[in-house]
């Protein structure tokens, strides 16, 4: 028990970074035959039976980073957001599947709510973290200095996460090591904040820049590597996913330090989550499968996945919204 304790320990110990080498960014070849053929098969087979699904659902409740990025976002309703990710599925449904006090793994809100949803979660007696984008989200092309100091007020206000977005100029530009530069500074402005990086696949042009971006936001420290700002046209995919997984293997075996990893955008229904954790388990590990290492951000996936656990205790589609809760 003491071995598994220190080994737990160890598992999730914050990633330190290290020295920005070249090496593992001049050698980068993805063979896209085989990265897509691979995603593929995750589309198409079912992994998880049926009378397993709905553990798994559980699971990916769990995980989920519930998310409110909206213009029009004000403080009722991220104090509803919260109310929600403390209390995501019915004490009914709980009982059925014989579970209590589950709630997602994180709230996710801009800047400007952090202490707002702060305040929500404390007074629900609810200890998930606050996440909050900063450093020029969604674009990433403001100032350094002034991501920094976003990502510092952000962290003053009392975000216990922080989602920052690479800027994209650097990699498709190949300027590697001031990549590497930007987002170690972006680390030290977190402070005692985990930092999920985001690379916005989308945007980088191919599966090499999306390993070489995965692998220098690690270098410098990132705690998570996240596909995407959900903002967007093309988002999570699991090809781009089967390559980030595989810089996150490559830098553990090189650093010794395990990173997370965030999809987002595009996770809407229960079956996509069910993908989601399938290719975690295949690719990463059981240890993955857990807050500190797996996140989906979403905003619409929790009510999908509370439709079928809700189907799965009482054998019924709930009639409408106020059954839920029943």
């Amino acid at each position: 028990y003491n071995e598994y304790k220190s080994y737990l320990s160890k598992m999730l110990d914050r990633n330190d970074g290290m020295v920005f080498s070249s090496d593992w960014i001049d050698k980068v070849h993805v063979n896209h035959p085989a990265v897509e053929y691979y995603a593929n098969l995750y589309k198409t087979r079912r992994a998880i039976k049926k009378a397993e699904q709905a553990g798994w659902l559980v699971k990916a409740l769990t995980v989920i980073d519930l998310t409110t990025l909206a213009g029009d976002d004000t403080n009722s309703n991220v104090k509803r957001l919260c109310e929600y990710a403390k209390y995501p599925v019915s004490a009914k449904i709980q009982e059925q599947l014989g579970f209590e006090k589950l709630t997602v793994g994180a709230v996710c809100v801009y800047p400007n709510m952090i202490e707002n949803a702060v305040a929500a979660l404390k007074k629900n007696g609810c200890n998930i973290p606050v996440a909050s984008v900063a450093a020029g989200f969604p674009e990433g092309q403001t100032p350094l200095e002034t991501r920094i100091r976003e990502v510092e007020l952000a962290v003053a206000a009392g975000a216990g996460e922080i989602d920052i977005v690479i800027n994209r100029t650097l990699v498709l530009e190949g300027r590697w090591e001031e990549l590497y530069d930007e987002v170690k500074q972006l680390r030290e402005a977190c402070g005692k904040a985990h930092l999920k990086t985001i690379i916005a696949t989308g945007h980088l042009g191919n599966y090499e820049n999306v390993y070489r971006a995965s692998m220098i936001s690690m270098m410098a420290g990132s705690d998570f590597i996240k596909t995407s700002t959900g903002k967007e046209s093309v988002n999570a995919t699991l090809p781009v996913a089967l390559v980030m997984i595989r810089a996150i293997r490559d830098y553990e075996e090189l650093s010794g330090f395990r990173v997370g990893f965030k999809p987002a955008g595009g996770i809407r229904t229960a079956k996509d989550a069910l993908q989601w954790l399938t290719l975690i388990k295949e690719e990463l590990g059981n240890d993955w499968l857990n807050p500190q290492l797996f996140r989906m951000g979403a905003s619409s996936l929790l009510g999908d996945i509370e439709r079928q656990l809700y189907h799965y205790s009482y054998g019924r589609y709930a009639n409408n919204v106020y059954d839920v809760g029943m």
